[in-house]
């Protein structure tokens, strides 16, 4: 285990969606253990799930959160997987890292197991460079360094609020393009990670993440999808998209690449298909949305970043389905009910104000 994850041992919550038996930590044993775990206990809360042996956590159903929150617990999806960031919400620590439960530890092309935690840890402690693009991606890894041309002003970079890892073997496709390629698989390891530039928006995916909460915690929701929502799917996207406007907004960065974990299950593309086909017309619309979106000066904290977001996406996709207004006002909720459990972050600037 590198030094790196030693010192964040008392730093870092993992955070783990689930409604099974959670069998696939004995993979995860030599990395995780050393952690706490919170778990977020989806479907039915009458169910017992069962975790090995030997790990530190704690574990909420929908009684729990509908007790922690109260009226507040609209806000948390139910019967997906989006409601993993009730966990991001009453966590204590920094930093998280949260995985599904269907993710298994990978192999680099040498054999070696890949401790995707540790590799997490040293992105996010790392500075990011999305004001300039460095041709040879991670300047600030080993071997590596900045290329001729590249300013010397941008070359101590700025913060590292998310580390977006990947996968191998299911790609993590939506429901078209898994319904015409069934079989395939991704086997391609690419050694690099890189800052997602300043201006450009990516399709984050929510099985093999980190961030850093005091960062950009907030802005963290996974929005209101699953039971009684008309889309599904969306829900790591939706907090891709504002975390990468607030993240430009505050200056702070965001990572993608290694580390690598070994997807295994590939969901039904017909189940798939119709949590997403909104969706899929609906990000037309979304996606330029987000591109064009301006925060005001005024918004100087992840908070009011976030509030002021909600507003716009009141004002400004509403028009598409009144999913968009409810969205809107869980969004607030969602702030609300953060800054009832983590008052002390409440009035904290985060990043360049």
């Amino acid at each position: 285990m590198t030094s790196a994850t030693v010192l964040l041992k008392d730093e870092l919550d993992i955070v783990i969606p689930t409604i099974r038996n959670l069998d696939f930590l004995e993979m995860w044993r030599p990395f995780f253990q050393p952690y706490h775990l919170i778990i977020v206990q989806d479907g039915d809360p009458s169910k017992t799930i069962k975790v090995p042996d030997g790990f530190d956590y704690e574990l909420y159903n929908r009684n729990d959160i509908n007790k922690i929150l109260g009226p507040k617990a609209s806000c948390i999806s139910f019967k997906d997987s989006a409601c993993r960031c009730f966990g991001y919400m009453v966590s204590k620590k920094k930093y998280i890292f949260t995985i599904d439960d269907d993710c298994f530890v990978a192999s680099d092309p040498s054999g070696e197991k890949i401790n995707a935690l540790a590799q997490h840890i040293q992105n996010l402690l790392c500075p990011s460079t999305p004001y300039f693009f460095n041709t040879l991606y991670e300047p600030y890894r080993e071997g590596a360094d900045f290329v001729r041309g590249y300013p010397f002003s941008l070359r101590e970079g700025v913060p590292t609020a998310v580390s977006h890892g990947l996968w191998l073997n299911i790609p993590d496709y939506d429901a078209p393009t898994q319904l015409v390629k069934p079989l395939e698989r991704n086997t391609r390891y690419v050694d690099a990670i890189m800052t997602i530039p300043k201006g450009t928006l990516f399709p984050m995916c929510g099985m093999n993440l980190a961030f850093d909460r005091d960062l950009i915690g907030p802005a963290m929701y996974f929005g209101l999808m699953g039971d009684g929502q008309p889309i599904g799917r969306y829900d790591d996207m939706w907090a891709g998209w504002c975390c990468k406007v607030i993240c430009d907004h505050l200056g702070l960065g965001i990572k993608t690449g290694l580390p690598y974990i070994y997807h295994s299950k590939a969901s039904n593309p017909f189940v798939n298909l119709r949590k997403e086909y909104k969706g899929i017309f609906w990000q037309e619309d979304i996606i330029p949305f987000f591109q064009n979106v301006v925060l005001s000066k005024d918004a100087t904290t992840v908070q009011k970043c976030y509030v002021e977001l909600a507003k716009k996406v009141k004002d400004n996709l509403s028009k598409l389905d009144p999913y968009f207004d409810k969205l809107a006002e869980a969004m607030v909720t969602w702030i609300e009910a953060w800054d009832e459990l983590n008052p002390s972050a409440k009035s904290k600037a985060n990043g360049k104000a």
